[in-house]
């Protein structure tokens, strides 16, 4: 039997332009439980007095490209929190981007944008946009980088630097590579790096290389200050 091909939504990224700057694509953050648009064909009655075996007879009608929604973690007055509230009244190129690179795009008009503030559990938002035309689906594309990695510490022997990936679309697992003045460091391949001796006097960087089945996307951050003793 040949294993599943089946996955988790883990990695879904969500992200609006507006229909004059389609490019210009504005990321939300925090998306949880995404439900992509689905489609739903009206069967219009055309049975007439010569219809076979007395049964009724249907054709196509329009097509409804239906709803697209999520849940994200409500964030008030986060830059996704003022970008959903712009949203209002207007039309968006709305992106779907899956972990294999497969991109879902769609015009979408932000029908709600309902917010949940609990007592004792974290704060929610459901978010629901009304799909206008037929959606584009893509063929896998490669791992496309929202958000530049980081490296935070100070650059010093002893000290951890920790570097944060980033934020990337179309990706199924990251792979980190540190450098110093730019050669690479033997077996420096996890989320952290201690700086040694040898290091002092040279900056620090971190390679990280996002892949999917298909294609691989590499992005660097910026470099440290020069390591000191």
């Amino acid at each position: 039997m040949a294993d599943t091909d089946a996955s988790i939504g883990y990695g879904i990224t969500f992200e609006m332009a507006d229909l004059a700057t389609p490019t210009d694509m504005t990321y939300i953050a925090e998306v949880k439980d995404v439900t992509p648009p689905s489609d739903e064909t009206d069967q219009a009655d055309a049975s007439h007095m010569q219809s076979p075996n007395r049964s009724r007879e249907f054709i196509d009608g329009l097509t409804d490209p239906g709803e697209a929604s999520f849940e994200m973690n409500y964030v008030p007055g986060s830059p996704s929190d003022k970008a959903l509230i712009a949203a209002k009244g207007k039309r968006k190129w709305c992106r779907l981007t899956f972990p294999n690179g497969v991109q879902t795009l769609f015009v979408g008009s932000r029908q709600t944008y309902e917010k949940s503030a609990p007592l004792d559990d974290v704060m929610t938002a459901t978010v629901t946009f009304k799909v206008s035309g037929d959606p584009v689906h893509t063929d896998p594309t490669a791992p496309r980088n929202i958000s530049a990695p980081t490296i935070t510490g100070t650059a010093k022997v002893g000290a951890p630097l920790v570097v944060d990936p980033g934020i990337w679309a179309g990706s199924m697992r990251l792979e980190y590579q540190w450098k110093a003045a730019a050669a690479a460091i033997t077996g420096a391949t996890g989320l952290s790096y201690v700086p040694v001796a040898g290091d002092i006097g040279d900056t620090i960087t971190c390679e990280v290389t996002a892949y999917n089945e298909d294609f691989n996307t590499m992005v660097a951050s910026a470099a440290t200050a020069a390591v000191i003793a």
